[in-house]
């Protein structure tokens, strides 16, 4: 695959998937807002909590689907029929066998319910009916959807967003309308979450068969795939420490909030939290289409490009970061209030914590796709302390200072980790250069970056638009210091000639 043919693909799967996320991100506020006025914050804390014990259970994946798309990356660039079919096929079987491991958990667990949602006053069925619906929405990518790991890996994202997440924005909107129009709305909204899990499956199953014909999942028995493809064996087990790892910095944080606190104190860190991951998904929508190029630019080996490429990614994703941090931080507030109400409001040093935990997180990426496209996985102790310490450091705070000090143990964990470790590693063990050139490049766009802070702080007084009086107010002061901050940040990098001047050049000769 030449370069340009990775540019172009790459571009086309940004757009689209922007553009469905724009819509679902809109839809998903304006939902919010209708279910919490209709049923509540003690359900919407109820489905958070059930969704956290989901996702639990969903450990058992391993990092299947990670290993498997990594494997994938050079018999699709070879055209090697055969072999994708044994590694989707081997996909399959693993798959198989979590489900199952998947249901046996969730049965016992739901035996723990009453005591899990013993400080609700709901009934007890609304906890295992939207515990059972999400199960049964997850269990159908066990044995149907996996198979859309082979789009992502042959860079045709823009296809299950197509057959997948138009589904999805049609399940909110009816929900919507249910919750609003309808008698018993909370169990509306479960049937629908089950019917368009279907419809949604179906959708995506058609549009890979369609895609990859001569796809097929009976290749061989699993023992015969098991021993023939060790490697991937090998990469599971490495990921799953990871992918722990991920969960417990992503999940535990409100089940130990909720231990601490209550459901209606899940409920307004949810709300701040759908903000944070809404803008964190936006900006992963924009660039996890670049994920498969990156694999397939590592698998040529021109080390030389591989280290331009990453210095032009980091670049433009800094940019990006930067200016998503900086209206997050100014805006969020304003627009819980015009949203929700002021009485949904935290205070400010939680809102400051949350912004530094999104800011590791979002440019960790750059990093972590380089990692996964060389497959270096084998550094499992990093996420055991890293899970340990995010765990030990949220609960001690989180006693003593409340959600801030639960906050607090997670951005600690991950600056370790995450923001220190993981750049050491990848450019000891895959770029196999000097760390020194990733701190001047970090330190370069510091510099850049706070040189922005202080002129916009500087220029502030002349920005007169309350964003709290009305929505046309909040829009015009967004736009007046994104646009002051946005744009003295990227002249400032253009002009030091910073990676997005390559980016850019790259652009405009594709």
């Amino acid at each position: 695959m030449e370069c340009n043919s990775r540019t172009t693909r790459s571009l086309r799967n940004s757009v689209v998937a922007l553009s469905f996320f724009g819509i679902e991100f809109l839809l998903k506020f304006y939902s919010r807002k209708i279910f919490l006025d209709y049923l509540g914050t003690e359900i919407l804390g109820l489905n958070t909590t059930a969704t956290n014990l989901l996702q639990f259970l969903n450990l058992a994946e391993l990092g299947i689907g990670a290993a498997v798309g990594f494997t994938l990356y050079k018999p699709i660039c070879d055209k090697d029929k055969e072999c994708i079919n044994e590694i989707i096929s081997l996909q399959g079987h693993l798959y198989r066998r979590i489900a199952f491991a998947v249901m046996l958990g969730a049965l016992a667990l739901m035996v723990f319910f009453p005591w899990i949602f013993a400080k609700t006053d709901l009934p007890l069925w609304y906890a295992y009916g939207s515990f059972s619906v999400m199960l049964f929405s997850a269990l159908l990518s066990y044995f149907i959807t996996y198979k859309q790991v082979i789009l992502t890996a042959s860079q045709l994202d823009y296809k299950v967003q197509f057959g997948y997440r138009s589904w999805m924005i049609l399940k909110v909107v009816c929900q919507t309308v249910a919750i609003a129009r309808l008698p018993d709305p909370y169990v509306w909204w479960l049937v629908l979450e089950a019917v368009f899990a279907i419809l949604a499956t179906v959708s995506l199953e058609r549009v890979t068969r369609r895609t990859f014909p001569e796809l097929k999942t009976d290749a061989a028995t699993f023992s015969e795939l098991k021993q023939k493809y060790a490697c991937v064996i090998v990469k599971v087990k490495q990921i799953f420490f990871h992918k722990m790892s991920g969960y417990i910095l992503a999940q535990t944080s409100p089940i130990i909030i909720y231990a601490y606190l209550s459901l209606s104190a899940v409920a307004l860190y949810g709300n701040y939290l759908m903000i944070v991951s809404g803008v964190t998904l936006l900006f992963e929508a924009a660039f996890n289409s670049m994920t498969a190029g990156i694999g397939n630019l590592v698998a040529e080996g021109n080390k030389k490009t591989i280290l331009s490429v990453f210095d032009e990614l980091f670049s433009l994703k800094f940019l990006l970061i930067a200016i998503i941090c900086f209206c997050t931080v100014i805006l969020t507030r304003p627009f819980i209030t015009l949203w929700i109400g002021a009485q949904y409001l935290l205070p400010p040093s939680t809102l400051m914590l949350m912004v530094g935990i999104m800011y590791i997180g979002m440019s960790r990426t750059t990093v972590e796709s380089y990692l996964n496209a060389f497959g270096l996985y084998q550094d499992i102790w990093a996420p055991i302390c890293e899970a340990v310490l995010n765990i030990g450091l949220s609960v001690l705070l989180g006693y003593y200072w409340g959600l801030n000090g639960i906050l607090t143990g997670v951005l600690i964990s991950l600056t370790l980790f995450a923001f220190i470790w993981k750049p050491i590693f990848l450019f000891r063990c895959g770029l196999q250069t000097s760390i020194k050139s990733y701190v001047v490049l970090y330190a370069k766009h510091i510099v850049l970056g706070v040189w922005a802070v202080l002129l916009w702080y500087a220029c502030r007084r002349w920005i007169t638009v309350d964003p709290y009086e009305n929505w046309g107010g909040f829009i015009g002061y967004a736009l007046c210091n994104a646009s002051v901050f946005g744009t003295v940040l990227a002249s400032s990098m253009l002009l030091t000639r910073c990676g997005i001047v390559k980016f850019l050049h790259r652009l405009k000769n594709n």
